[in-house]
C-alpha cells in the first residue's frame, strides 16, 4: 500500500515538473508579441479642426508694381488756399479815352477887375454836349461790343471760354468779382435772356449743393432760401453739386467737372468803368 502512494507521488511530482518547464520557456509563456506585416493603407480620415495660429513669419519680397486704376471722380471743391507771391508787372495797356475838358478859369483884367464870362456860355454849352455823346458812346460799348448786362447795382459779363465749374469761379474772382448769383426774379430772367440772346443752352452760376438742411447755398454762403428768386427743387444725390441756369430761366443740378460757359457778376461802384472787368 505504501510502495502504491510513493509511486503515485512521484509520478505527480514528475509531471508538475515538466509542466512547470513547459511554462517557463520562452517561446510559450513569454508575453512578448512579433510585428506582423505591413497591412494596406487606410482611408484618409475626416478633416480635423483649424489649429491655434502660428507665430508671424518674416515679410516677403516687395512685389511688382500694380496697374493704375481708373481715375475716380472730381472731389468737392475745398476752402480757398492762401494768397500766392505777388506776380511780376505786366504790360502796359491800350490808352484810355481822353478826359473831359476842364472848367474854364477865371480871367483878371490889368486892373484886377473880374472879367465877362458870357462869352464862354457856348464852350460850356458844346461841353455839355460832348459829354452826353461820350455817355452813348460808353453805354454803346457796354452793351453792343462787350456785351455787358446791367442792373442798378450790378454788371453782368458772359463769359465764352469754356471751363469747369472751380476754374470758372477762381477766373471771375481774378477779374475782380464772382459768378453770378441771381437773387431776385428780375435778375434771373436778364440772365436767362442774355444766355438766350448768345444763342446757348445753359451756363454755370454761383450757386451749388450745400448741407441737407439748407439745401442750396450761394458761393458767397449766403443760404438760397433767403432770396425771392423763386423755387428749386431739392438737390438729388445722383446729380451734381453745381447749378446751371438755361435760356428759359429754368436751372438743374450738372456734375462740377464738367466744361461750359459762365456768367460774372460785379458789384458797381461809382466813377468805375465797366472796361474794368474785363
Amino acid at each position: 500500500m505504501d510502495g502504491r502512494n510513493f509511486s503515485r507521488n512521484l509520478f505527480l511530482f514528475l509531471f508538475l515538473c515538466n509542466v512547470y518547464l513547459y511554462c517557463t520557456t520562452t517561446e510559450v509563456c513569454s508575453n512578448s508579441i512579433l510585428p506582423g506585416s505591413k497591412g494596406y493603407p487606410g482611408e484618409v480620415g475626416a478633416e480635423g479642426e483649424e489649429g491655434r495660429m502660428g507665430k508671424t513669419g518674416p515679410p516677403g519680397q516687395r512685389g511688382l508694381t500694380g496697374r493704375y486704376a481708373e481715375k475716380g471722380e472730381m472731389g468737392r471743391i475745398g476752402k480757398m488756399g492762401p494768397n500766392g507771391m505777388r506776380g511780376d508787372k505786366g504790360q502796359d495797356g491800350i490808352n484810355g479815352l481822353p478826359g473831359l475838358k476842364g472848367k474854364p478859369g477865371k480871367c483878371q483884367s490889368v486892373f484886377s477887375t473880374t472879367c465877362d464870362c458870357g462869352r464862354y456860355r457856348k464852350v460850356v454849352g458844346q461841353m455839355n454836349i460832348n459829354i452826353n455823346k461820350l455817355k452813348n458812346a460808353v453805354k454803346f460799348l457796354k452793351n453792343v461790343v462787350l456785351g455787358i448786362k446791367e442792373t442798378e447795382k450790378m454788371f453782368y459779363l458772359l463769359v465764352t471760354e469754356a471751363r469747369r465749374y472751380r476754374d470758372s469761379l477762381l477766373n471771375c474772382k481774378l477779374r475782380g468779382g464772382s459768378l453770378a448769383m441771381p437773387r431776385t426774379t428780375e435778375t434771373k430772367t436778364l440772365l436767362a435772356d442774355y444766355i438766350r440772346e448768345a444763342d446757348l443752352t445753359h451756363v454755370f452760376i454761383g450757386l451749388k449743393v450745400g448741407v441737407t438742411e439748407v439745401g442750396y447755398m450761394y458761393v458767397d454762403g449766403n443760404s438760397f432760401l433767403n432770396s425771392t428768386v423763386g423755387s428749386l427743387q431739392s438737390p438729388r444725390m445722383d446729380k451734381g453739386d453745381c447749378v446751371q441756369l438755361d435760356s428759359t430761366g429754368a436751372w438743374s443740378q450738372v456734375d462740377c467737372g464738367t466744361t461750359q460757359y459762365y456768367i460774372c457778376e460785379f458789384v458797381k461802384i461809382k466813377n468805375t468803368s465797366a472796361t474794368s472787368v474785363l
